[in-house]
């Protein structure tokens, strides 16, 4: 484990230092060439550098965290004295208000607000959702005919997360919007995290299309929420959940802009992060037969030849097990926060307003943290639950106050589909195929055409 000092609040003291600064900052630039160029292998190099790195963009100064204990600090032992940070301001044009960007008691009662839509009950009724768009799709594909395992996984999330938001045809103009900007989207999203300050009003072409991409997604979601206003119907799908929740302490409702805030933020969360981490598990379980064929073992054995059903989940083991060293190589790339006050954080002095960064890239591939980093293990998972990697050095949703609120959907829906997929073929690789990382909000393959084989039982 990799050190890291807690949090004081107390930068006075003579103990504090200034942080070590990260190699090859050029004037004016500083280290924004780097970040642009190479962000993946840029950020991975700060861990050799100290627990708090200083990395410049432009003149604008970001602390970056490479410890897990001092993610762990700024995320959960002290949160209270960290805002948001950088990212979640550059992603107000799509988010909004809603829990993906707010901090303090407004985040707080959102949560109470949305909480009764991720219960347990709610979540077997989409996991049964879940499980049927999972067995159409694999049902659809064709023995050797070469299919885009990136287009099949982004097309499967978003039919699931669409169903689970709305039921019936009115939502069906926001689905499409969704696949319409989501390519812009990303392309935009880590891009405006990390460009200098001075460039963010700027009229240059990537701001504009994901400005105009966001407006185009906000205004139709309004458009739906207004319908579903109209028809006052109980529909029992999340749209409804979210528009007839009341506080439980303070009576309150959300308004239709806050509704709409979140549904954009779950159909964003719910479909490209489980396409990409899907994505992945196909790319790994072509590349190790071995994990395949227990993958395919466990599913024979708990499943055997009807559809998932969403009471398999818990007894899908070792596919739970490919599904965490899948969000462990391929996790997102660079989150922020803001100190509220100044700190002394491992050691280092953090003025008041300055911003801060952390990689989850980074840090779950610490090798200090998780032997052989870079290759595909599912069994480092397996075992004494002491010998697993420590609980704040594996934060793939994050952790304290603001973890990601769909973490155990998330996990259904993936390994619902894993199943359903493991259980008629087996997919390989289309030949001479060489697959690229790109960055993106989390690292995603260049693409990824593969071949689907019946199962030989």
């Amino acid at each position: 484990m990799t050190g890291g000092q807690a949090v004081v609040p107390t930068p006075q003291e003579s103990d504090a230092v200034e942080p070590a600064v990260a190699p090859g900052r050029l004037p004016v630039l500083g280290h924004a060439v780097q970040l642009w160029r190479r962000p993946i292998a840029f950020l991975e190099s700060l861990r050799t550098v100290g627990g708090v790195v200083r990395i410049d963009l432009g003149t604008w100064p970001v602390y970056v965290l490479t410890s897990p204990d001092l993610v762990d600090a700024i995320l959960v032992g002290e949160a209270q004295q960290f805002g948001r940070g950088r990212v979640f301001d550059k992603l107000r044009p799509l988010f909004g208000n809603g829990i993906v960007t707010t901090d303090g008691e407004f985040h707080r009662k959102q949560r109470r607000l949305m909480q009764p839509a991720f219960r347990r009950a709610q979540l077997t009724a989409y996991a049964e959702v879940m499980a049927q768009q999972a067995d159409e799709m694999a049902a659809s594909w064709t023995a050797g005919q070469e299919l885009s395992i990136v287009t099949e996984m982004r097309g499967f999330t978003l039919s699931s997360v669409a169903k689970m938001i709305f039921s019936g045809d009115l939502g069906r103009p926001a689905v499409a919007e969704v696949q319409r900007s989501l390519p812009v989207i990303l392309e935009g999203m880590l891009v405006r995290a990390v460009i200098p300050k001075a460039l963010d009003r700027l009229p240059i072409p990537l701001n504009r299309r994901f400005d105009t991409a966001a407006a185009r997604l906000r205004r139709i979601i309004d458009q739906v929420i207004v319908e579903y206003r109209a028809e006052q119907a109980d529909r029992q799908d999340l749209l409804s959940l979210l528009l007839s929740s009341v506080d439980a302490e303070t009576g309150e409702t959300m308004s239709d802009e806050q509704v709409r805030d979140e549904v954009i933020a779950i159909m964003f969360a719910g479909t490209e992060t489980s396409a990409t981490v899907l994505t992945w598990i196909f790319h790994e379980l072509g590349r190790h037969p071995e994990a395949r064929k227990r993958v395919q073992a466990e599913v024979d054995d708990v499943i055997g030849d009807r559809p998932v059903r969403p009471d398999d989940v818990p007894r899908l083991t070792y596919t739970h097990h490919v599904f965490h060293e899948a969000l462990r190589l391929h996790s997102p790339l660079l989150f922020t926060r803001r100190a509220l006050a100044p700190v002394n954080l491992g050691g280092v002095a953090i003025p008041d307003g300055a911003e801060l960064a952390y990689s989850l890239y980074a840090l779950h591939r610490d090798p200090a943290l998780f032997p052989e980093p870079q290759k595909f293990r599912p069994e480092r998972w397996e075992g004494n639950p002491r010998r697993r990697p420590h609980l704040n050095s594996f934060i793939p949703f994050g952790a304290g106050q603001h973890k990601c609120i769909g973490d155990h959907f998330a996990a259904a829906e993936i390994v619902i589909a894993v199943a359903s997929v493991m259980s008629r073929w087996d997919v390989v690789h289309a030949p001479g195929v060489t697959v690229r990382e790109v960055p993106a909000g989390i690292p995603q393959p260049d693409h990824l055409p593969m071949i689907p084989h019946p199962r030989q039982r």
